[in-house]
């Protein structure tokens, strides 16, 4: 399972798809603005989320 890290307070979640169970993989979007977004996806195929925020700013994963 992926584990996300916020480096101002430790807290951590894991994230996985609700669809088959994977551990999502740390991306990212860019945007017709050409703006990069942090999201998490589904290595699988089913869909991305924007990644997990905490203390104001994008998480971190290590995967």
């Amino acid at each position: 399972m992926a584990l996300y890290n916020c480096p101002s307070c430790d807290m951590s979640v894991n994230t996985s798809c609700g669809a088959c169970d994977t551990a999502l993989v740390d991306s990212v979007l860019i945007t017709d603005t050409g703006a990069e977004v942090r999201i998490s996806e589904c290595p699988g195929g089913h869909g991305k989320i924007k990644s997990p925020m905490c203390c104001g700013a994008d998480m971190a994963c290590a995967i």
